[in-house]
């Protein structure tokens, strides 16, 4: 019905078109997805409803990834091209993955490989990637190769996820701000809907830090979404979590798991950056290291190579469950998502050289070494450049990303400010991600990817730079012109999780700037002193 009401929308639609669209897209928690343009919508002849809505299922992202691969930055061929800090690759290992991929090991050719195989995935791929999480997730017991299912890439099991587990108009619960692939992933086969539990920077309630999940706000989306008459069938957790970067206590995932479930929902665990926390001061807990889960039949648990390994060009995702029927209802649409045979042989070699070993050295003494210390080299760098320009940001320890506070530089703080900020920055060949593709309740948080050389990092940082100066310059100038207001509702918020910096103050009131620097100066100096690492809550414990 959503479908077809909005390819009403085009031409031809009749009078009652924008009542329509005004019934469509009100500020809800289950809405049909944020980045799309329906009233630009031009209704084509040759296509169905479905056809006419992912046709038009565009926006910021697809947007600048279509610019950037016509105007890709080459340091010798284009280097004034745009440099992506958009999409979230790993661009440090290609040395280490293409000297791997190509040695003798991987070329394997037999008649199999080049014969449909089982849906779920050849068995000797499956009991690698059993072994593999066996030893990586820190099972308590030996996982089970039947349990596993191998399609290309988990914007696929997302989508037959989705499908098998949802009736069209359905829901699924997810926390915002969320990797905005997984709305498309969702609902354009499925016709599945996301309900949203807003999380935002303010530390109130139960939180502890900036956008935190808590039970209460799954509790809340989940009642509202209810009441408006939306069934909701599963609870998508991100962890670690894009854009945030959090990762998840083992406390946080056994309260989360207990309110799916209580409502009797389906969790969908994506934790496809479990390899890519690069600070040996956080721990990453996954699901499948849990003594017992309290659903296990309702949950279900993706991880694939795109990430972890740096190929993204590689279309392979893992999903591990132990409901057989969900197994088989998925395993009926690898048919569509399946991965070809001599692929299927290259991933379980490198799946294969893991532990501790002689033949299996390779994993955790090269690759993983190498990667983490690169990644946290990258991720410094980004962060020392936001720290001299005083911008905030969220200082955490996995993924390849920074979720970044730009809120100071708009001067009203609206989406559409937002967006425009966006634009420039693209006018300006850097590619970033505005929150609106994550569905952030707040506007003015963008997410920058940092895993990539140090020169495109360094040049993408300038132009960055050139931007947010320009734009200050701007916003003084405007102020000098209309009253200052003196409130600037959430544009500070004095937290440890978020790290601002004091010598470089959004623009406030006369009568305001010296408490403000004050505060800043008191947070500099304590995060520059040893006294808080010194005295940690567990020594005083």
């Amino acid at each position: 019905q959503t479908l077809s009401e909005i390819a009403g929308m085009g031409g031809g639609g009749g009078g009652n078109r924008q009542e329509t669209r005004a019934r469509l897209l009100p500020e809800r928690r289950v809405d049909v997805p944020g980045f799309c343009s329906p009233g630009a919508f031009q209704r084509s002849p040759y296509l169905s409803a479905r056809g006419n809505f992912a046709n038009v299922f565009l926006g910021s992202t697809e947007e600048g990834y279509k610019a950037y691969h016509a105007d890709k930055y080459d340091e010798d061929k284009n280097p004034n091209g745009i440099i992506n800090f958009g999409t979230s690759e790993n661009k440090l290992c290609f040395d280490l993955m293409s000297k791997r991929l190509t040695q003798t090991d991987m070329n394997l050719m037999e008649p199999p490989l080049l014969q449909y195989p089982d849906w779920k995935g050849h068995m000797f791929l499956r009991e690698e990637v059993a072994r593999f999480l066996t030893y990586y997730c820190k099972a308590p017991a030996p996982l089970k190769a039947e349990n596993v299912i191998v399609l290309n890439g988990c914007g696929s099991l997302f989508s037959a996820l989705a499908t098998v587990l949802c009736d069209p108009g359905e829901a699924v619960l997810i926390a915002t701000p969320f990797y905005g692939g997984i709305t498309q992933s969702v609902f354009l086969y499925g016709n599945v809907k996301l309900v949203y539990a807003y999380l935002d920077s303010k530390i109130t309630g139960t939180s502890t830090r900036p956008f935190q999940l808590t039970v209460e706000k799954l509790e809340k989306a989940l009642q509202d979404a209810r009441a408006e008459g939306v069934t909701v069938r599963a609870l998508i957790l991100l962890n670690p979590q894009n854009p945030l970067g959090d990762i998840y206590s083992l406390s946080e995932l056994r309260d989360y798991l207990e309110f799916a479930k209580r409502h009797e929902l389906h969790v969908i665990v994506d934790e496809i950056y479990m390899l890519s926390v690069f600070d040996e001061s956080a721990t990453f807990y996954s699901v499948l290291g849990m003594d017992r889960l309290p659903d296990p039949q309702r949950t279900h648990v993706m991880w694939g190579i795109t990430k972890d390994f740096a190929v993204s060009g590689i279309r392979f995702g893992t999903l591990y469950t132990e409901n057989q029927d969900v197994a088989n209802a998925v395993a009926s649409l690898c048919y569509f998502h399946g991965v070809c045979g001599p692929v299927q042989h290259k991933v379980a070699q490198l799946l294969r050289d893991r532990g501790e070993s002689v033949a299996a050295y390779w994993i955790n003494q090269v690759y993983l070494r190498a990667n983490r210390a690169r990644l946290k080299a990258a991720h410094t760098y980004v962060t020392d450049e936001l720290k001299t320009l005083g911008v905030p940001f969220l200082n955490r320890s996995a993924g390849f990303f920074v979720w970044i506070d730009f809120r100071k530089y708009l001067r009203t703080g609206t989406f559409e400010e937002e967006m425009l900020l966006w634009r420039r920055f693209l006018d300006n060949k850097v590619l970033l991600s505005c929150g609106k593709a994550f569905e952030c309740s707040e506007p003015g948080w963008f997410r920058i990817i940092f895993a990539d050389k140090t020169h495109r990092l360094q040049l993408g940082m300038q132009r960055i730079r050139k931007v947010l100066e320009e734009r200050e310059q701007e916003i003084l100038a405007e102020e000098k012109e209309q009253p200052c207001q003196s409130e600037q509702d959430g544009k500070a918020d004095s937290t440890d999780e978020v790290i601002f910096v004091s010598h470089h103050q959004e623009p406030t009131c006369a009568g305001s700037s010296s408490l403000g620097d004050l505060i800043g100066l008191l947070q500099q100096q304590m995060r520059s002193s040893d006294w808080l690492q010194k005295n940690t809550a567990e020594q005083f414990a």
